[in-house]
């Protein structure tokens, strides 16, 4: 009777023990490490089936330095304006057209009356006066060192496709630099002077349009008032023969 006492209580203390060591084996608490330990060696630990959780120590309340947040403000893209009379450089670039050379209706005070053609060289542009202190405005081209030149003078001819007699004294100047110029060359896509010219008063001055529209806003004509030819075009349906052009 005492031996089988015994063996009770052995069983009834044996049996608690072995459920708690089972329950204390499937909710074991992560393990934790210390963030110097490597990877590899945190899942070899662990099996691969437990996720370690790593503390890593944070500094010291008094030695944080706050983070400064920069708020980047994006804003639309807006072209720059280039203003009148700036700086440009001195010789073109082929095939680069600069936009500020778009003809446009611009606000422009004069006393001179609607109809009227201003050409304000110095800043590469030629102005038809509209009236209300407005002009349309075009781009162009005007003469070189050398060849600069301001008057009053009147549109006398109007010509399209016109052809090109250069004065004798252009082909003696090329000719010198090794450039030789035809006596004459008819209208067309090839001629220097484009689709349209105006020609005015007797001198050997034209408003004419361009086969290099990218020497608009430049100084590289003979004392010409060049243009891009679907400017040329638009300003020849606009003037008439009579025309006042001062050119300042």
């Amino acid at each position: 009777m005492k031996k089988f006492l015994l063996l009770a209580t052995s069983c009834l203390c044996i049996f608690p023990v072995g459920a708690g060591a089972q329950d204390r084996y499937q909710n074991r608490p992560p393990v934790i490490v210390s963030p110097d330990l490597t990877a590899p060696w945190v899942m070899q630990l662990t099996g691969g089936r437990v996720r370690p959780v790593v503390y890593r120590p944070e500094a010291p309340t008094a030695s944080r330095k706050p983070v400064e947040r920069r708020q980047v403000r994006r804003t639309p893209y807006a072209p720059a304006v280039q203003p009148v009379a700036a700086t440009r450089a001195q010789k073109p670039v082929k095939t680069k057209f600069d936009p500020q050379f778009l003809p446009q209706m611009v606000a422009y005070e004069t006393g001179e009356k609607p109809g009227t053609i201003v050409i304000d060289t110095n800043n590469r542009f030629l102005y038809l006066v509209t009236g209300n202190g407005e002009a349309r405005r075009y781009g162009v081209g005007v003469g070189k060192p050398g060849f600069e030149w301001a008057g009053e003078h009147k549109i006398t001819r109007k010509a399209e496709w016109p052809s090109w007699t250069p004065p004798q004294e252009m082909i003696a100047r090329e000719a010198a630099k090794g450039h030789y110029l035809p006596a004459r060359m008819d209208g067309g896509p090839q001629n220097p002077l484009g689709a349209r010219a105006m020609y005015l008063g007797s001198t050997l001055y034209r408003i004419h349009g361009t086969n290099a529209p990218w020497t608009i806003g430049y100084a590289v004509s003979s004392g010409c008032i060049r243009m891009r030819n679907e400017d040329v075009v638009d300003l020849y349906e606009r003037v008439n023969v009579g025309t006042k052009v001062l050119v300042l």
